[in-house]
C-alpha cells in the first residue's frame, strides 16, 4: 500500500518535445486559415475551363480576390445544367448563385484580365467583373504571435533542460529555479544508516550522539535553560566517512534529513543561491525537528574578500551572507540542526565558524590500526574470503588509508582474485591490491636497458640498506625493481605511527630517503634523475623543520605557519630577505648532512650493498628475509604498518 501511495505522489513527467508540437500546430493553423472563411467553399477549376464557361456565356459574375484568386458565379441556366449533370433533383435556383460555383488561382493578373476582356468583347457578354480585397484575420493574428510563441517556447525548453540537469524535482521546473535542490530522506523509509554501519570514528561518533540526543529529547536540555546547538562542522581528510556519519545521525535520530552539496546553491542567475538557502531553511523548519546536511560547504563558505581578482559579481558572497543570516536567525524552539562537512576548514569564513552558527567542530581523522580493522570487517562482509585471512594483518598493512581507501582495497582484491580464477579472496590478493593502489599497475613489459635496470637495483638496495641500519628509519618489508605506475622501482616499509615526531626521527627518515642517490654515487661514481621523488620528499621535510616546527638552532623557535589559512601577509613573505637566505642555507645544510651520512654508511657496507643489489637483479623482488641473511637480525624491528617509497 505504501508503494502505491508513493507512485501516486509521483508527478507525471512532461517531455520537452511538446514545444515542438506547439510550433507545428501553429504552422498548421496558419495554413488552415490562410485562405479565409470565404475561400473555404466552391469547387476547384482551371483557367482554361473558366474561359470555356465564359465563352459559352455561362458566367454571370467573376470576382478577383487579392489579385491572385478568381471566384466564378454561374448563371441560372448553367447552374441547372450542372445539377442535371450530377443527377440531382432540380430546385428553384437563384439567377446568380450566392456562393461561388468555382474558384481557382491564376498567375499573371494582367494577362488574366486581358483574356477576360477579349472573351467578353468577342462574345458580346454582360459578365460582371469585380475586384475584392480580403484580409485573413486569423492568419495575420497567428503570424503576429508566432515570433513571441517561438521565443517563449525556446526559452522554456532551454530552462527545463538546464534545470533538469541539476537534479530534477523542484529544481527541474522553470518557475522553481530558486527552490532548494536538497534531497529529503524520510525518517521512516530512507534513513536506514545507523551508527552500527559506521566502523571506527569512535571519538566523532560520541560527539554526534549528543546531537541525536538533542533532537530526540530537546526538552531535557531546554528545561535546564540550555540551548540546542545550531550547527556542527565535520572536518577531516577526504574519504574518512564524514557524509556517512551525517547519514548515521539522521538514521539514529529518526528525523527528516535534507542533504545537498555546497555547489547546489550556486547557479548562473544572480540571487538564486540566496533564494535556495531561504527555501531550504523554510522546508527544514516546517518539518522540524530535522537535520540539514551541506557537503563540501567550502564551495560557498570561503572567506569573503579573498581571491576576488576578476571583479565579477559577488553571488557566492550573497549566498554565504544568506546562510549566515538563516543560521543566526534560528529560535531555540525550531529544533533544526545544520551539519556540514569539509576537508578545507582553513579557507572557511570566520563568521561561519563562530559560536552560534557552527558551535562545534568535529574532527574526523584517518583511522588508526584498530579502527582500520573495524572498517575491514564491514567491507569484508560481502566478500567470499579465505578462512585463513587475518584481518589484523590487513589493518597493519594499510597505514594512512582512509575508509574509502580500505573499501577500494577490498573491491580491488576481489577483482584480482576473479582474474586469477580463485574461488575465494586470499591474503595474497589483498597484498596485490595494496601494491596496485599504492604503486600502480605492474609494467613487466616496459622496455628498460640492462644498465638502467642495474642502476635501479642499486638505488633500491641503497634505500633498503640505509633504512636497515638506522634506528628511527622505517624497517623494510619489500623491494621491487619491476616498473609499477610511473616509477621504475619501489620499496615498502613499516613506519611507526607517531603523534609527535622528534628531530632525530625526521633526520633518519631523510637519510634513508637519500640512500638511493647515495648508492648510485658510491657504486657508479655518478648520480641520475631517478631520485626526484626522494629529493621532493626530503626538501619538504627539511623546510618543515626550519619554517614550521622550529627545529633549527640558527633560525630559532619560530614558525611561519598560519593554521587559520587567513594570513595577513598575502603574497609577501613574513620574514626579511636576510632571514630567507638563512632559511635556504639551513635547509640545504640539513639535506647535505644527511646525504653525506648516507654515503658514509653505504661506503662502509659496500660489499653487502652489492650483494643485496645482485639478489634484487636476480629475483626482481626481495623481502625482509633476504636482508636478514645478508645484514643479520635488525635490532630496531617493530611489526607495525606499511608505507612505500617510489622512484
Amino acid at each position: 500500500m505504501a508503494k502505491d501511495n508513493k507512485n501516486l505522489n509521483k508527478k507525471p513527467k512532461v517531455s520537452p518535445y511538446w514545444v515542438y508540437g506547439v510550433i507545428i500546430a501553429v504552422f498548421l493553423s496558419i495554413q488552415l486559415f490562410s485562405g479565409g472563411f470565404a475561400s473555404s467553399t466552391g469547387m476547384q477549376t482551371t483557367p482554361a475551363q473558366f474561359l470555356g464557361y465564359l465563352d459559352n456565356g455561362d458566367v454571370a459574375k467573376v470576382e478577383i480576390v487579392n489579385k491572385r484568386e478568381a471566384r466564378v458565379y454561374l448563371t441560372k441556366e448553367a447552374q441547372q445544367l450542372e445539377v442535371h449533370k450530377k443527377s440531382r433533383p432540380k430546385s428553384i435556383l437563384p439567377s446568380v448563385s450566392p456562393i461561388p460555383n468555382y474558384k481557382f488561382e491564376f498567375g499573371d493578373l494582367q494577362n488574366f484580365e486581358k483574356d477576360i476582356r477579349q472573351s467578353i468583347q468577342d462574345n458580346n457578354l454582360t459578365t460582371e467583373v469585380k475586384y475584392e480585397t480580403e484580409q485573413n484575420v486569423w492568419g495575420d493574428f497567428l503570424l503576429t504571435l508566432l515570433p513571441f510563441i517561438l521565443i517563449i517556447g525556446v526559452w522554456i525548453f532551454i530552462m527545463r533542460r538546464m534545470s533538469s540537469g541539476g537534479g530534477g524535482g523542484a529544481g527541474g521546473q522553470i518557475f522553481n529555479i530558486g527552490k532548494s535542490k536538497a534531497k529529503l530522506f524520510d525518517e521512516k523509509t530512507d534513513t536506514k544508516t545507523s551508527f552500527k554501519d559506521v566502523a571506527g570514528l569512535e571519538g566523532a561518533k560520541e560527539e554526534v550522539q549528543e546531537i541525536v540526543d538533542f533532537l530526540k529529547f530537546p526538552e531535557k536540555y531546554t528545561a535546564l535553560g540550555g540551548k540546542i546547538p545550531k550547527g556542527a562542522l565535520l572536518v577531516g581528510p577526504p574519504g574518512t566517512g564524514k557524509t556517512l556519519l551525517a547519514k548515521a545521525v539522521a538514521g539514529e535520530a529518526q528525523v527528516p534529513f535534507f542533504s545537498l552539496s555546497g555547489s547546489d546553491f550556486v547557479e548562473m542567475f544572480v540571487g538564486v543561491g540566496a533564494s535556495r538557502v531561504r527555501d531550504l531553511f523554510k522546508q527544514a523548519k516546517e518539518k522540524s525537528p530535522s537535520i540539514i546536511f551541506i557537503d563540501e560547504i567550502d564551495a560557498i563558505g570561503r572567506a569573503r574578500g579573498k581571491s576576488n581578482f576578476s571583479g565579477s559579481n559577488d553571488e557566492r558572497e550573497n549566498t554565504l551572507n544568506q546562510l549566515l543570516t538563516e543560521m543566526d536567525g534560528f529560535g531555540t524552539n525550531t529544533n533544526v540542526i545544520v551539519l556540514a562537512a569539509t576537508n578545507r576548514a582553513d579557507v572557511l569564513d570566520s563568521a561561519l565558524m563562530r559560536a552560534g552558527r557552527f558551535d562545534r567542530q568535529i574532527y574526523v581523522d584517518l583511522p588508526d590500526v584498530r579502527e582500520r580493522k573495524e572498517i575491514f570487517e564491514v567491507h569484508l562482509r560481502p566478500l567470499v574470503k579465505d578462512d585463513s585471512l587475518d584481518i589484523d594483518f590487513l589493518a597493519k598493512q594499510t597505514p594512512g588509508f582512509s575508509g574509502a581507501d580500505i573499501a577500494n582495497v577490498c573491491n580491488e582484491a576481489a577483482l584480482i582474485a576473479a582474474r586469477k580464477g580463485n574461488k575465494t579472496v586470499n591474503k595474497q590478493d589483498f597484498l596485490d591490491a595494496v601494491d596496485r593502489i599504492i604503486g600502480g599497475l605492474e609494467k613487466k613489459n616496459k622496455i628498460i636497458t640492462p644498465d638502467e635496470k642495474r642502476a635501479v637495483a642499486f638505488h633500491e638496495a641503497g634505500h633498503a640498506t640505509v633504512s636497515w641500519m638506522l634506528e628511527h628509519a622505517a624497517p623494510l618489508v619489500k623491494v621491487t625493481i619491476v616498473p609499477r605506475g610511473r616509477s621504475l622501482g619501489a620499496a615498502w616499509y613499516l613506519p611507526e605511527e607517531r603523534l609527535i615526531v622528534r628531530p632525530e626521527q625526521m633526520l633518519d627518515e631523510m637519510c634513508a630517503a637519500l640512500g638511493g642517490r647515495a648508492a648510485e654515487q658510491v657504486i657508479f661514481g655518478k648520480i641520475s634523475t631517478g631520485a626526484l621523488s626522494d629529493l621532493e620528499k626530503v626538501t619538504k621535510q627539511a623546510r618543515a623543520m626550519v619554517t614550521i616546527y622550529g627545529l633549527s638552532e640558527k633560525v630559532g623557535n619560530l614558525t611561519y605557519y598560519d593554521s587559520s589559512g587567513q594570513s595577513e601577509y598575502g603574497f609577501t613573505k613574513p620574514y626579511s630577505e636576510q632571514t630567507a637566505e638563512l632559511i635556504d642555507k639551513e635547509i640545504s645544510d640539513i639535506i647535505e648532512k644527511q646525504y653525506d651520512r648516507a654515503v658514509d654508511l653505504l661506503a662502509a657496507n659496500k660489499d653487502k650493498l652489492t650483494q643485496l643489489a645482485e639478489v634484487l637483479l636476480d629475483k626482481e623482488v626481495i623481502f625482509k628475509d633476504n636482508l636478514e641473511k645478508i645484514f643479520g637480525k635488525r635490532p630496531y624491528d617493530k611489526d607495525e604498518k606499511l608505507t612505500e617509497e617510489e622512484e
